[in-house]
């Protein structure tokens, strides 16, 4: 048990960075706006989530403008994809003994 709570990474222990990196994993490409609508979460609190992610390497952007509209995409990349396996591992180590 001791080993799992030492893989479970900091970085995706907050509620709102695991659920968009589950997000991610699960869908290609994630606006801003609709990873809004579905965590119901401030744009200054999503937005500094994200940027956590971001500055980890876990997640890349991309601007795109649609009807003159500015649109950011958020995407998991390789780096954030196997933190997440590893973090969802841990987690199950550490909930195995309930089962």
């Amino acid at each position: 048990m001791m080993k799992a709570l030492t893989e479970l990474d900091p970085v995706l222990e907050h509620r709102v960075r695991l659920a968009i990196s589950v997000m991610l994993a699960k869908y290609e490409e994630i606006s801003f706006s609709r990873f809004k609508e579905q965590l119901q979460v401030t744009d200054g609190n999503l937005g500094a989530q994200l940027r956590r992610l971001e500055e980890q390497g876990y997640i890349a952007l991309r601007k795109d403008f649609v009807e003159r509209k500015p649109i950011t995409w958020y995407r998991l990349t390789a780096t954030g994809r196997e933190a997440l396996n590893k973090h969802l591992q841990a987690l199950r180590q550490l909930i195995a003994p309930v089962d």
